[in-house]
């Protein structure tokens, strides 16, 4: 039996270089087998069968979120998602609200005062991305669109300092070009031609893995197509396509910041960086999974 490249394969099949080789990373081809980064598969693969349509079902986790959340459950999942993923997310692009405010925003919406001044766009962006998450639990099943990505950096960035400046769009793609960790993005008159072909590629009513989740995130994080938010929007759709697809979500914590952006930038070098960043933040998810007796 001879062996082919992932190109070979794809030709065969009718489908993408990278298709191919996510099928056999995620162990759907047999025999096929990695030596250094490049696959070699066997002539008579044949190709995995893939749902066009996702499952009906919810998870239990997504049950159990849009249950407390219409009861406003206090101390429960969705109560430490709320808090967690709120603070976690902002404090990496800079807000200086503690955990402790934080959840202080959420359970009571004050903020307590003395020692240093809060930014009011730190409590502005909080009370939004707790919107959001609602907004993300609502839509979990919805298949992803343009429509749901800008409304998520409406929701996010309405009210804010930002929201007042002539040349910033909230809900729309970016006017002015703007640059992630030094480097450059889509530029504006290309975002919308590429957005579109980045939701076309990753089809939002297939079923989709941990590493086409984490994918679909670095792309869009390449593209960068709003002019501020983009961090937050794209943890959240992250979020929303665990939840979607029955993968256990996770929410990328402050402490692991310098490991993530390591992560994004090197995707498609070493995936490894960011895909074990990513298993790593599943795991603490895990851990408040069984503690709140939840199956996955």
């Amino acid at each position: 039996m001879g062996f082919l490249s992932a190109a070979e394969i794809a030709d065969l099949w009718g489908v993408s270089e990278r298709s191919v080789r996510n099928y056999c990373a995620q162990g759907r081809v047999p025999g096929a087998f990695l030596t250094g980064k490049t696959w070699s598969i066997p002539a008579d693969a044949e190709k995995p069968a893939r749902s066009n349509a996702k499952a009906t079902a919810e998870s239990p986790l997504l049950s159990r979120l849009r249950e407390e959340k219409s009861a406003k459950t206090k101390g429960g999942i969705y109560h430490k998602i709320q808090v967690e993923l709120t603070y976690n997310s902002n404090h990496i692009e800079g807000s200086r609200l503690s955990l402790d405010q934080t959840r202080f925003i959420f359970e009571t919406a004050t903020v307590g005062a003395g020692g240093e001044p809060i930014r009011v766009d730190d409590i502005l962006e909080t009370q939004n991305h707790f919107r959001a998450i609602d907004y993300v639990i609502d839509k979990a099943t919805f298949p992803l669109s343009e429509g749901m990505i800008k409304e998520l950096h409406r929701i996010l960035k309405t009210g804010t300092t930002d929201s007042s400046r002539d040349w910033f769009a909230i809900g729309e793609y970016k006017r002015l070009p703007n640059e992630v960790g030094g480097q450059a993005t889509s530029l504006p008159e290309d975002v919308a031609k590429e957005m579109k072909a980045l939701l076309k590629t990753y089809d939002a009513r297939a079923r989709h893995s941990l590493e086409e989740i984490i994918g679909f995130h670095v792309r869009f994080e390449r593209i960068h197509p709003f002019q501020d938010g983009n961090g937050r929007v794209g943890r959240l759709i992250m979020f929303k396509e665990c939840l979607a697809n029955s993968v256990v979500p996770f929410i990328i914590a402050d402490d692991m910041k310098a490991f993530y952006y390591r992560g994004l930038a090197e995707w498609g070098n070493e995936n490894g960086y960011l895909r074990d960043t990513c298993l790593a933040a599943q795991d603490r998810f895990r851990a408040a999974l069984d503690y709140f007796r939840i199956a996955y």
